[in-house]
């Protein structure tokens, strides 16, 4: 097949394509006619790439997936190196969703804070002589 049908199967851009083959991860072929030509296996390829791409993969992460395609393997994840990128993947998601518990923990805090704030402003409001609650919005249009 030719790169705009593969293109076109593959749900991506020619442009993309090229750009993938400049890094060495779609093989560049050229039949007699000068035109680029793909195969099925090919299409395998681009579909494990966009995949991974998918789930948050960098292009470069995607290689040893691509590589093991390429050995004959029926799936890319069937390699060591493969299940070494998932696995560092794994440990880059794992510190993520802990900095991120962290980013969360402190922002209830602050929540509650500011919410304990209010509450104590709206108290001292309801003592005669006591000041009045100011919204710096109130008024404004939203």
């Amino acid at each position: 097949m030719r790169i705009g049908e593969l293109a076109a199967r593959a749900g991506t851009t020619t442009r993309t394509l090229r750009y993938y083959e400049s890094r060495g991860l779609l093989p560049a072929r050229r039949g007699d006619n000068g035109y680029r030509t793909y195969d099925e296996a090919d299409l395998t390829l681009l579909r494990q790439i966009r995949t991974l791409q998918d789930f948050g993969f960098g292009l470069e992460e995607t290689r040893p997936f691509v590589e093991c395609l390429r050995a004959g393997h029926p799936s890319g994840d069937a390699c060591p190196a493969s299940l070494a990128v998932y696995r560092r993947k794994l440990a880059e998601l794992d510190a993520l969703i802990g900095e991120l518990g962290t980013v969360r923990r402190k922002v209830a805090r602050q929540l509650e804070r500011a919410e304990r704030a209010r509450d104590d402003l709206s108290a001292g409001a309801e003592v005669p002589g006591g000041p009045e609650p100011v919204c710096e919005l109130k008024g404004q249009a939203s």
